[in-house]
Formats: structure tokens, C-alpha cells, sequence
């Protein structure tokens, strides 16, 4: 019974944090007309102070020492900075330039990304299905080209760029509290610089656009923060395999929020594309499902075969 309520509680708190970063479309044309850069040098500001707060009330700070005295972690955290502070600029940029549908298909395509990131940087060999999906996405990504006039360079440098920060994540094995602590720390000079540069330059919306406007870029903190704290919690009440489910549902609510909220055009050809993605992912996570299903009644098996030679001498 414990374990059935901690799984609906992953589940809650898994839906939460997919649920709000499906939603945050809305949010972001609220902070206009600050520009891109602006509000992700706010957002790097508030989030430390968030998540210092966080770290105040848990007390947990014995990882920064281990963290300074290790160079390589270090770095490693740097380029996770940097990595992630371009998917974060890109994203409200093209949130709030006209690009929703553009920016979700680069996180319905992360998940092929990761895959071929594993195959290339990892040398992880592939299931035939999930070679099939990749070679299913690689055609969606031609397709939408040819619909585009252009490859879509926002969704391709989204699903790069964050693929890439989980792969340095996944090399950090940090805790994620811990690494957004340490990541925004980096981060914060050089945002905080910013913004008071554009204040002395009189360009800053912060102090020019009333109190409700400088709340709202003060909220920012909060946006990033929840979310990562609900993802967090759902991590370790979940299986990986619910979770890998459950993160569809975040660019399938910026999705729907493109065509219907936004009016975003959607000709034939960007449905040819994106349902070459759609199904993409469909055989992956029926390959997924497959591939966990097997694994349990192996688990199961085993105590099985073991306890049999126990039995004979009886």
C-alpha cells in the first residue's frame, strides 16, 4: 500500500512538472516587452535566489566542497551552464517571436536525439526498432525543411542542445537541487552584469515598466525552480520508463497551445513532418514498454531457477 501511494504521488508530482513546462508558453509573452536576453538574465538571478532558499531549508551544503575540489566536475558544470543557457534563451525567443510549434517539435525530437548522441558518443549499439525511428525522424527533419524553406534550426538546436546538457548530467551525477544551485551560481555574475548594464543604459524593463512587470520578471526564479523541485520528486517515486512517457506531455501542450491558443499556420507539409515524428516515437516507446516488459518477467524468472536445484535433493 505504501508503495502504491508513493508511485501515485510520483505520478502527481511527475504530471506537475510536465504539465508546467508545457504551459510556460503562456508566460513568457507576460514579461514582453523585455527581450530574450533580458529575461533569461533574470531568470539566472531568481533562480539562485529560489533555489538558495531551497538549499536553506534543507541544509544541504556539504556538496560544494566536494564540487570545488574537483576541476573536471568543475568544468563540466560550466559547459552544462552554458549549454542550457542557450536551450533557455532560444526557447523564450521563440516563444515570443511567433516560433511555439517550431520550439516543440526540437522536444518532441529530443528523445532521437539522445539516442543518436548515445550511439555516436557512447558507441551504445541500437535495437533495430529505434534504428528505424531514427531514420524516421531524419526524414521528418527533411520533410519540415522542405515545408520550412529552411531546416527548423529552432527545434533541431533545442533538441541538440538539451540532449547535450543530459548527457553532461548524466557524467555530473549530481543531485538536481545540487546542480541547479551550482550551475545558476556560474551563471549569476555574469547575468546580474548584464542587467545592470542595461539599467545604466536606461534599456532595462525591470524599473521602467511598473511593480506588476518587475514581479513577474522576479517570478522567473519560480517558474524554473518548481517545476525541476516536482521533477525531481517524481524521479525517485516513478520507473524511468513512466517517466519517459510522461515527458511527451510537455511539448504536446506547447503543441496545442501553438495551433490554438498562438493560431501558429500548420500546412500539409508541417503535419507530413510532424507525424513523422509522432510516429517516430510511438515505435520507441512501444519498443520501450516491450523492452521493460521482458525485463521484469526475466527478474521474475530468476529467483525461480535459482531456488529450483534447492528443491530436488528433497
Amino acid at each position: 500500500m505504501k508503495a502504491e501511494n508513493e508511485q501515485r504521488t510520483g505520478l502527481l508530482y511527475g504530471f506537475g512538472a510536465y504539465g508546467m513546462w508545457g504551459l510556460v508558453p503562456l508566460f513568457w509573452p507576460l514579461l514582453m516587452p523585455a527581450g530574450a536576453v533580458e529575461i533569461l538574465a533574470h531568470r539566472m538571478t531568481w533562480s539562485l535566489a529560489v533555489v538558495g532558499l531551497a538549499l536553506l531549508a534543507v541544509r544541504r551544503w556539504g556538496w560544494i566542497r566536494e564540487l570545488l575540489r574537483q576541476p573536471r566536475k568543475l568544468g563540466l558544470t560550466a559547459l552544462a551552464a552554458s549549454v542550457i543557457s542557450v536551450n533557455w534563451g532560444l526557447y523564450i525567443w521563440s516563444v515570443n517571436n511567433g516560433h511555439v510549434v517550431e520550439s516543440s517539435l526540437g522536444y518532441f525530437i529530443n528523445p532521437l536525439v539522445s539516442i543518436a548522441m548515445g550511439v555516436l558518443v557512447l558507441g551504445e549499439r541500437l535495437r533495430r526498432v529505434q534504428w528505424v525511428a531514427v531514420g524516421i525522424s531524419f526524414a521528418a527533419v527533411l520533410v519540415l525543411a522542405i515545408g520550412y524553406g529552411r531546416p527548423p534550426w529552432i527545434s533541431l538546436v533545442l533538441a541538440c542542445s538539451f540532449a547535450t546538457y543530459g548527457l553532461i548530467k548524466k557524467k555530473l551525477n549530481m543531485g538536481g537541487l545540487e546542480s541547479l544551485a551550482a550551475e545558476t551560481a556560474m551563471l549569476f555574475l555574469p547575468a546580474l552584469g548584464y542587467l545592470l548594464w542595461l539599467g545604466s543604459q536606461g534599456r532595462s524593463t525591470f524599473t521602467s515598466q511598473g511593480v506588476g512587470h518587475a514581479l513577474l520578471l522576479a517570478a522567473t526564479g519560480l517558474v524554473t525552480a518548481i517545476p525541476l523541485v516536482f521533477f525531481g520528486a517524481a524521479a525517485i517515486r516513478v520507473p524511468l520508463s513512466t517517466l519517459g512517457l510522461l515527458q511527451y506531455m510537455a511539448p504536446v501542450f506547447q503543441f496545442g497551445l501553438g495551433v490554438l491558443y498562438f493560431h501558429e499556420a500548420m500546412p500539409p507539409e508541417r503535419w507530413a513532418g510532424f507525424s513523422l515524428v509522432w510516429a517516430a516515437l510511438a515505435l520507441l516507446t512501444w519498443d520501450a514498454l516491450r523492452t521493460a516488459r521482458r525485463s521484469r518477467a526475466a527478474l521474475a524468472v530468476a529467483p525461480a531457477v535459482v531456488a529450483a536445484p534447492a528443491r530436488e535433493p528433497a
